[in-house]
């Protein structure tokens, strides 16, 4: 029933349709921000070779400057890193023109230089009102990835980004230091980690190990709190190269990236319609209302409807939204007693995961996260449980990809049982 979709595909310049090099999407939010997306803050970003590179790479470095004479380099009309000793002595490293790569830079700032607008991820949020009270930690020039500009189309990521001056600041507090080699290198006040899975983004895959990567793009353990001085140790068996499936964390929202190729394997919307529409024609019922359920179509993502299939967490036992077994003090703990199993647990309604870059198969949806009740085939509910994403500024859980809500329950999600129809 599967075929990859070309419209996943980025293509040759013969065809005159740009290559793409891959996609960056947020973790949290279900194919789109909660109200809508606009211009470069979306949940889902692009990256196409540009018509003309604009990558960067270091040249000179200007060792034992005045903050005059910093300043005087870095106005220059080239990209540069200023590193801060102390009030005397700042370091500069003027950056000149690299004709190979592209640079895409992300970040929470709305100024020129930044390609993608990333915002703090509230988990289970419906709107931006629910994330406006919250102070981000998302640096405002919080990244850059620069992309090879010929096959395999390399991307790799390098902590801070340069704001409008093309500029890279690290003040006197941010943990820097002098390499082997006499360059400079320095992490930024948050960080900014990177997770490649094992095997890849397919369905053998599993969770690798979190690490922070430096300003130059090296690669470190983590530090002991998200914004220690200290930095960790430098892991040199290891690369800032991107792969499908790497997840970015910028200490208040999770980026996924998809390669061009890893995207044309993928399911599409189309094919995730297609099993809506194959899971409601075979008319699954509530067994105790014996009216039919289906799940809403994919743009009526949020507000539940009469046929809406709702599950007892506890089992899996999907049902319709009925009153029984509905006591006053199960209502007040939130816990509900399943009529066909007698099992308590959270009773929530059923929403089908619209992400497709978050799916690591095009099976069924079958399985739901537990507590949200997002549904998807069991191989990606099986991955998304077992990786554990940052959380504030050191701990770690997993969380459903499509809403950032934290996973709860002995495996995180549960198998649906639905009844058929009686006739």
């Amino acid at each position: 029933m599967y075929s990859p979709e070309q419209e996943n595909i980025s293509t040759t310049s013969s065809t005159k349709v740009p290559v793409k090099y891959g996609e960056l999407i947020v973790l949290g939010y279900n194919g789109s921000l909660p109200n809508g997306d606009r211009g470069r803050r979306k949940s889902r970003f692009a990256l196409f070779k540009r018509p003309k590179s604009n990558g960067v790479k270091p040249s000179t470095v200007h060792i034992a400057c005045s903050p005059q004479a910093a300043k005087a380099i870095s106005n220059k009309d080239q990209h540069s890193v200023s590193y801060t000793l102390s009030r005397a002595q700042t370091v500069v490293v003027e950056y000149t023109q690299d004709s190979n790569a592209d640079m895409f830079q992300i970040g929470r700032s709305t100024e020129s230089p930044i390609d993608f607008v990333v915002t703090d991820t509230v988990a289970g949020s419906q709107s931006n009102a629910d994330t406006q009270s919250v102070q981000s930690t998302i640096s405002r020039f919080a990244c850059r990835i620069m992309c090879q500009r010929t096959p395999p189309y390399t991307a790799r990521i390098y902590a801070a980004g340069f704001d409008s001056s093309k500029n890279i600041f690290l003040g006197e507090k941010a943990a820097k230091w002098k390499t082997p080699d006499a360059q400079m290198d320095g992490l930024t006040t948050n960080g900014v980690l990177v997770m490649h899975p094992r095997t890849g983004f397919t369905q053998d895959s599993k969770p690798g190990v979190w690490r922070e990567i430096s300003v130059c793009g090296h690669v470190f353990t983590l530090r002991e709190t998200r914004s220690a001085q200290q930095r960790g140790k430098m892991v040199e068996a290891e690369s800032q190269e991107l792969v499908d499936g790497s997840l970015v964390d910028l200490c208040g929202a999770t980026l996924l990236w998809r390669t061009a190729e890893g995207l044309s394997r993928t399911p599409t919307l189309k094919h995730l319609e297609a099993l809506r529409q194959e899971i409601n024609a075979a008319r699954p019922q509530c067994p105790v209302g014996f009216n039919t359920l289906a799940f809403p179509s994919m743009r009526r993502k949020d507000t539940p409807d009469e046929k809406q299939p709702w599950v007892y967490l506890q089992c899996g036992h999907v049902h319709g939204y009925h009153d029984w077994g509905n006591h006053r003090e199960e209502r007040e703990g939130r816990q509900r007693e399943c009529p066909m199993c007698r099992a308590k647990g959270p009773y929530v309604p059923l929403w089908l995961g619209c992400e497709a870059g978050f799916y690591l198969d095009a099976a069924p949806p079958t399985h739901a996260f537990n507590p949200c009740g997002h549904v998807c085939s069991e191989k990606t509910a099986a991955f998304w449980s077992q990786i554990p994403l940052p959380h504030g500024t050191h701990t770690f859980h997993a969380a459903c990809p499509f809403c950032a809500q934290q996973l709860s329950g002995e495996q995180g999600f549960v198998r649906l049982i639905f009844q058929g129809p009686l006739d």
